[in-house]
């Protein structure tokens, strides 16, 4: 189970950071991304980690402005997110996959998402 959280309101220019909380002991073994949505467009890739955390992708539009990370030891999967754009307003998602890490929408399992408000 997934639990995503730390969405809110921010102005232009400002930062926020995201968590996604994993339950059971299978974190580790499992490669994590997150995704989003933004209203009345599709969901996309944001940026995706392998299970050690040795490897990550970024969609270009957040590359050298979010950072991802995790903390196998406890649970965590976080998103830093700074510079944010107004277009950076979206429902973001986090996901877990055990096979595989991917910049499509691939995963095996997904949270429920945390909502970031981006003003102008």
């Amino acid at each position: 189970q997934l639990q995503a959280s730390g969405g809110g309101l921010v102005q232009a220019g400002g930062s926020l950071r995201l968590s996604c909380a994993a339950s059971g002991r299978t974190f580790r073994t499992y490669n994590m991304g997150w995704f989003r949505q933004a209203p009345g467009k599709e969901r996309e890739f944001v940026a995706a980690i392998s299970s050690t955390g040795t490897s990550k992708y970024y969609a270009n539009s957040v590359k050298g402005r979010f950072t991802i990370s995790r903390d196998n030891a406890k649970n965590t999967l976080s998103l830093q997110m700074n510079n944010l754009k107004p277009e950076d307003t979206a429902v973001y998602y986090c996901a877990a996959d055990p096979s595989s890490i991917s910049v499509s929408e691939t995963y095996d399992y997904w949270g429920q998402g945390t909502l970031v408000t981006v003003s102008s």
